[in-house]
């Protein structure tokens, strides 16, 4: 088993692939370095004497800077680097050149979806339950849960035990009775009325995005009657969306009506005849071209930008050669990436507005008193991502090598075909919400710690950095790219993991975040409550 790696050949640090102790002589490429320091796995030691001052690289690129004299084989940590990057050139680029992937192996695969009217192509068949306003939230949760029981959509274990502990049997689960609809999904809010009419408009339009959805067949949608976010601005904004739009949808008013449960209960009536309606739409075999994914990660460790995010950008570049699209999101994790993904917009506005949007963003977290160099969490520094440049170059290797095409802002639309830059924050939740807004339909999720992150319409498919946390949270997890570390080849483990892709979207394969019923919705409020 190899025990170091040297990313590129301008690195001054290297990675630790396993726990190495002070005194310890380790070799790469002919080069044999004493370890001054005990260090652990996933993190980083300098290959050579360093300053105070002087950058320390990985990736081929600036990811800090010392802090204080650091020798040879000393463990790098925040006592002796800090956050620093390359600057981005401010005049444009010369034009960026990529050599697509051999994708001949994958052009004549398929995947089992749904095709939709317009053409578009979802890997799922939902019932979307919406509320307008945080009042409402409950009544889309109970309507959402009581077809999804009565139709055989439950699946919850630990239910089962709890009745066993008061003396029943567990109960026996009920068969889906409608096998082409795979789900009834509720989404909880936090906005729609106490806050800045900016926040409310936008909540329309990122709910709107999720009605149009390709994998959503039909929506409920539910209000109070006096909140910011009128059912008319959420028409508005589902015509702006799609002016063509034309699925079923049911809207509820509560102040309209004499009770609540007189308006459930029309609502429960209504809503499961619409169901039977759309249950005659039936997958049917698409091009992988007609895939439209997301490329995340969350819970990061050192082996992040080593196994898991790599084997996700080979993904990401077949792809998007076979004629399909995906996007990359999370602006704080581009921090000190932002020249090398700068310069592969293919057009000069985009890559203005990536500038800008990454500019604005961190004007506003100096405005807070921080900056988006703080993004790394506890987690991420004790499992070696010492500084956001060393979490940010990892990060952005989900977005392999293709050229970007759009650059978007939280809630539109990404590109039909081709990478799109998304701006969101860092957050898991609200970035995952806001991919699957832009019309992502299954996301490609790296995890090196674990997290159990879902979505209530698109497939989130968990994708482990390191076979141990694999292992121990196998109930979160769908794939290991652990062997990446040990020596296998990224592009065999990425040959692997278009087939579990494949499967996920064909609805042959549930994500563990489905099973365990994990259906993440947040929204990023810009503004302020009120």
């Amino acid at each position: 088993m190899r025990k170091i790696l040297r990313i590129d050949p301008a690195d001054t640090l290297i990675v630790a692939l396993a726990d190495l102790a002070a005194g310890e002589e380790v070799e790469w490429a002919g080069e044999r370095f004493r370890m001054a320091t005990d260090v652990r796995a996933k993190h980083k030691f300098a290959a050579r004497e360093c300053a105070e001052g002087e950058p320390v690289w990985l990736y081929g690129t600036i990811v800090g800077r010392a802090t204080r004299p650091i020798r040879s084989g000393e463990a790098v940590t925040t006592d002796n680097i800090r956050h620093a990057a390359a600057d981005v050139p401010e005049s444009d680029t010369p034009p960026y050149v990529w050599q697509a992937p051999d994708v001949s192996a994958l052009s004549g695969r398929t995947f089992e979806g749904y095709l939709r009217p317009d053409g578009r192509v979802g890997t799922a068949n939902h019932w979307l339950v919406l509320p307008l306003v945080f009042c409402a939230n409950r009544n889309a949760r109970k309507l959402a849960e009581t077809l999804s029981d009565a139709l055989g959509y439950g699946d919850d274990d630990l239910e089962a035990v709890a009745r066993r502990l008061v003396g029943g049997d567990g109960g026996a689960r009920i068969d889906r009775r409608l096998p082409n609809v795979d789900g009834i999904r509720a989404i909880d809010v936090t906005s729609g009325c106490g806050g800045a009419a900016s926040d409310c408009e936008a909540l329309c339009d990122v709910l709107a995005a999720y009605a149009d959805h390709p994998n959503v067949a039909g929506i409920t949608v539910f209000s109070l009657g006096c909140e910011k976010s009128q059912i008319a601005m959420f028409r508005e904004a589902l015509h702006r969306r799609n002016p063509a739009f034309a699925k079923p949808a049911l809207f509820y008013r509560q102040q309209d009506w004499a009770s609540e449960a007189a308006m459930m209960e029309d609502a429960l009536r209504q809503t499961f005849a619409a169901l039977t309606a759309v249950n005659d739409i039936k997958r049917q075999p698409v091009p992988l071209a007609a895939l439209r994914i997301a490329v995340k990660c969350g819970g990061s460790d050192g082996f992040s930008g080593l196994s898991a995010n790599p084997v996700i950008g080979l993904v990401s570049d077949a792809i998007i050669a076979l004629g399909g699209a995906s996007v990359l999101a999370e602006f704080p994790e581009l921090c000190g990436a932002e020249g090398a993904i700068a310069a592969r917009c293919v057009r000069p506005e985009d890559r203005a507005r990536f500038l800008t949007l990454m500019r604005d963003y961190e004007a506003t977290a100096n405005r807070l008193g921080t900056t988006i160099a703080d993004n790394p969490s506890w987690g991420n520094i004790e499992d070696g991502l010492t500084t956001d440049a060393i979490k940010s170059c990892g990060a952005a290797r989900k977005a392999g090598r293709a050229p970007v095409v759009a650059v978007r802002d939280y809630g539109e639309a990404m590109a039909d075909s081709g990478l799109t830059l998304l701006c969101t924050p860092g957050n898991d939740l609200i970035a995952v919400t806001g991919q699957v807004a832009a019309g992502a339909t299954l996301v490609l999720f790296s995890t090196g710690l674990g997290t159990p992150t879902g979505n209530p319409i698109a497939p989130v498919v968990k994708i482990a950095t390191n076979s141990v946390m694999a292992a121990r949270l196998s109930d979160m997890i769908d794939f290991d790219c652990g062997p990446v570390i040990d020596g296998a080849a990224p592009e065999a483990v990425a040959a692997d993991l278009i087939e579990t892709m494949i499967a996920v979207a064909s609805g042959r394969c549930s994500t563990k975040a489905d099973r365990l019923e994990q259906h993440d919705f947040l929204f990023w409020k810009r503004s302020l409550d009120l």
